[in-house]
């Protein structure tokens, strides 16, 4: 209300205002109680109590408890355009970030999963495999699909825990999973192009143009001991031709530079993985990481459009604004 507010008010009119305010903001008197209180009607009070905001008499501030960081979230969100942040309070770095990460994640599906989603989810994740172990199922479907997005064979050992991070997600989402039946990496362009046409890999294929919500990981340079023990880690002599390229990090076994420009990595044409231009065209883009190891493959991960969500840790939040 421009006009009341550029109005000047009698002082006693000012003292009611702030007798009002002070009622129903310091002590809790609800606006029935004020009225009776003062001889006038509801209407009147809730009146009174907005032009007490449009004058200035009552200012709100918010205060983020210890452990929350709205304001690196907004930092973020702003430097590079993302849709949202996630910035959560971790101990020690590395391997240590995981559980405070999948707790996050966790609940960050819990509250934005509405119904309908076909969800896409990298297959290589330590931090997403945790998060599924602490995901509350869902009383009604929230997810039409679960769908690998990267191939998912590997050793016995590890590819149960893969197998298990979509079929788990899968029945936490009420949604019916989709698995890719081979390995991420393969031995050569033409095995590559033989599988993609076997009906059950051209099946998972076709399900990824209709993603609507990509759950990804977010990698360095140097593959995680699950991604190693997996058998899709890229050899030694391919991560040195990836650092000769400048590359920082990878989404899917596709890797980025510095900026999140994509990087013609010598075995790009032996992936089984969901192509860039595809991926970055999913509409919601999770991408959780987080450690000291990984703030040049974050920034790089945000720079690049790879992912338009993310959820990390606070230590490597500050670091990814620095740069």
């Amino acid at each position: 209300m421009v006009a009341v507010a550029s109005s000047t008010p009698s002082p006693d009119h000012i003292r009611l205002l702030v007798k009002v305010a002070r009622m129903y903001h310091e002590r809790g008197v609800r606006q029935p109680e004020i009225a009776a209180h003062l001889h006038m009607s509801q209407p009147r009070v809730s009146r009174l109590l907005k032009e007490a905001v449009d004058r200035g008499v009552v200012r709100t501030v918010v205060v983020s408890p210890e452990g929350v960081h709205a304001e690196l979230e907004d930092a973020l969100v702003e430097r590079y355009g993302l849709r949202d942040a996630v910035v959560v309070e971790t101990e020690g770095s590395g391997a240590d970030v995981i559980p405070a990460l999948a707790a996050a994640t966790a609940t960050y599906l819990d509250a934005t999963l509405k119904g309908g989603d076909v969800i896409g989810v990298s297959s290589w994740s330590a931090t997403l495999l945790e998060s599924v172990k602490v995901m509350r199922a869902k009383t009604s479907s929230v997810a039409h699909e679960v769908v690998q997005i990267l191939g998912g064979s590997g050793s016995p050992e590890v590819q149960l825990h893969a197998t298990r991070l979509t079929s788990r997600l899968a029945e936490l989402t009420g949604a019916r999973p989709v698995f890719a039946p081979s390995a991420a990496l393969v031995g050569s362009r033409e095995l590559r192009d033989l599988l993609s046409r076997e009906p059950a890999m051209a099946e998972v294929m076709q399900a990824w143009s209709r993603i609507t919500l990509a759950v990804l990981g977010i990698g360095s340079l140097d593959p995680s001991p699950l991604l190693r023990r997996s058998g899709n880690a890229v050899t030694a002599e391919d991560q040195q031709r990836l650092r000769e390229l400048g590359a920082v990090g990878d989404v899917c076994a596709r890797y980025f530079d510095a900026e999140g420009e994509p990087v013609d990595a010598p075995f790009n044409d032996r992936l089984i993985a969901i192509e860039p231009d595809d991926l970055r065209a999913v509409e919601r883009r999770i991408g959780v990481a987080g450690g000291k190891d990984k703030v040049e493959a974050i920034r790089g991960a945000v720079r690049g459009g790879w992912v338009n969500i993310l959820i990390t840790d606070a230590d490597v939040a500050r670091d990814v604004l620095r740069g």
